[in-house]
This record gives C-alpha cells, sequence and structure tokens, in this order.
C-alpha cells in the first residue's frame, strides 16, 4: 500500500513537473537549450525594427528551432488611446492575440528579443510584464536573446514557419502591476518609491520625447536608466544582476516598499519594472504604463526639471 501510495506521488510530481516549469525570470541560452523538446514549452521571439532587431523576414532567415514568431512593434502588444501612446490594450484582445499564437495558460513562455540593444530588451520585458499583468507566471526571458543564441554557436532553423494552431488564452487581469494616473498621482503625494527608467537626459529634461508634453520628471523620482545594467558582448546584449543590484542599492530603495516604474511610454518603464521587481527582489513593483506622455497631458501636475525646480505642466507649457 505504501508503495502504491509513493508512486502515485511520484507520477503526480511528474505531471505537476510538465506542466509548469518555474524558470528563473531571466535565463540563459543553454538552459533554453536543454528544455526544447519540452511539450509545455513556447519560445515566442519578438524581434521587431527596434534596435534594427529584424522582422519576420529575419525570423524566418534564422530563428530558434520551434519558436513562434510576433513583432512586438506591430502585432498589438501596446496602442494609443486618447492620444497617449503604449498603453496596454484591453484584456480580451491580448488574450485573443496570445491565443493566435498557440499559447494556453498551462504553457511555460520564453520570450526572446533580437538582443541587439537595450531598447530591444525593454521590448521582451513589456511582453513579459503583459503576461504577468494577465496573470501568467510562467514566462522568462531569454538573456542575450536570438543574437546571443547564435552567437553562442547554438542550433538554428530557417525557412518559413509552419503558423501555430489557436488556441484559448484565459486572461485573470492583475490590477496591482498596471498604475493609473491616479494611483500615481496619489503615490507622488504620498511620497512613495517612484523609479524613472529613462537615460539620464530626459530625467533632468535636457531631452525631450516627441510623446511628451513637456521635458523632467515627476518631483522625488530617482533615476535607474533602463541601459544601465545591460552589457554588449560578443554582438550581443545581456542583463547583469550583479550590475544591477549595485545600482539598486546606489540608490538606497527600500526593497518592501511601494515602487512605481516609468518611463516615457512605458517600454523603457517595462524594462525598470523587471528589472527592479523579478531580478532586483523588489517585493512591491508596478508600472506606469501612460507614464510621462500621460502625466504630462494635465496642466495641473508637478513636473521637475533640473536647474528649475517644480513646475507645473501649464507653466512650462506656456
Amino acid at each position: 500500500m505504501r508503495t502504491s501510495l509513493i508512486l502515485a506521488a511520484g507520477a503526480l510530481a511528474m505531471t505537476g513537473t510538465a506542466q509548469a516549469m518555474h524558470p528563473a525570470p531571466l535565463v540563459e541560452a543553454e538552459w533554453l537549450e536543454d528544455q526544447l523538446n519540452n511539450d509545455d514549452l513556447v519560445v515566442l521571439d519578438v524581434r521587431s525594427s527596434i534596435d534594427d532587431g529584424g522582422d519576420r523576414a529575419a525570423f524566418e532567415a534564422a530563428r530558434i528551432p520551434g519558436s513562434r514568431y510576433s513583432n512586438y512593434a506591430e502585432e498589438g502588444w501596446r496602442e494609443e488611446r486618447d492620444g497617449v501612446v503604449g498603453l496596454m490594450p484591453e484584456a480580451d484582445d491580448l488574450a485573443q492575440l496570445i491565443g493566435g499564437l498557440g499559447i494556453a495558460n498551462d504553457d511555460t513562455v520564453i520570450v526572446v528579443p533580437a538582443g541587439t540593444g537595450p531598447t530591444d530588451f525593454a521590448s521582451a520585458t513589456r511582453v513579459y510584464w503583459t503576461f504577468k499583468a494577465l496573470g501568467h507566471d510562467e514566462v522568462a526571458i531569454l538573456n542575450g536573446g536570438f543574437t546571443g543564441w547564435e552567437q553562442q554557436g547554438f542550433k538554428t532553423a530557417s525557412g518559413p514557419a509552419d503558423p501555430p494552431e489557436a488556441t484559448t488564452f484565459s486572461a485573470t487581469m492583475r490590477e496591482e502591476l498596471l498604475a493609473t494616473d491616479e494611483q500615481v498621482e496619489a503615490s507622488q503625494q504620498a511620497g512613495e518609491q517612484l523609479v524613472d527608467a529613462r537615460p539620464e537626459g530626459f530625467y533632468a529634461g535636457t531631452r525631450q520625447s516627441p510623446d511628451v508634453q513637456v521635458p523632467g520628471t515627476i518631483p522625488d523620482a530617482v533615476n535607474l536608466p533602463h541601459d544601465g545594467a545591460l552589457v554588449k558582448r560578443n554582438g550581443a546584449w545581456y542583463l547583469e544582476p550583479d550590475r544591477l543590484t549595485e545600482a539598486i542599492d546606489a540608490l538606497a530603495l527600500d526593497h518592501e516598499a511601494r515602487t512605481v516604474a516609468f518611463c516615457n511610454t512605458g517600454h523603457w518603464a517595462a524594462s525598470g519594472w523587471f528589472q527592479l521587481s523579478e531580478v532586483g527582489g523588489l517585493a512591491d513593483v508596478t508600472m506606469y504604463d501612460g507614464s510621462m506622455a500621460a502625466w504630462t497631458r494635465d496642466d495641473s501636475r508637478p513636473v521637475h526639471l533640473a536647474g528649475h525646480g517644480v513646475l507645473t505642466v501649464g507653466e512650462l507649457v506656456d
């Protein structure tokens, strides 16, 4: 009887392992190569024109064997609403997009950027964050992207890829991962941690995105540039956790405090969120997808501009 129970428990454990791989948020090429034959694994290539990462033609010329393709910049991962770019689409629309890629709720998804630059890496983090926000925890990012995979000499496939068989993906929205305008206003007024993931020039206000009404940052925000912990090795870009830890420690961030990551349009912010929450170990991080593009649409909101202090958006527009 005891032997039967042990065998039954072992069978259940094996079934659970097959359905839930629980990879680390950031995986290396060696790990992925070992898992390619797992039926519950989906390798999702999201290369796009960002950082000259490529397109479907580049995917068909060379890709990780068995991978599927979705162009991050063109296929509905973000949308424009009311003049604000980069917003999260409706959960039902994203669920249809994901299901159309043949991804089901019990699949483990490995998101593969091009590996051609820090802004391209942010594409993968935005897709990763989207899965998490929709309630799907079985997701990871390939460090180094496709360029790193190829550079390290792992096997590639080429030629037209068979379209995936569509399936049903059910979304369960995690509202705590998506900060609204009102929530960010409340966080700023309450003195909660605000982390600007843009390069220093945008944070200081010496540079300005065309999608943002005025230069500057949200008052009291600290700056953790999205590209600070990313390094180029042999042509591919990798996130280095040790470098990230040093940057987080230098900012003296409270790992338990509520934290909001933002940028210009919610793209670099996704990289900031991923680095803080998934690699840096902060316990309560949300992302402001509207970011400065949405923040600066209200003339009454405050903006800090280096050398000028805190002004309202309206004062800077005038």
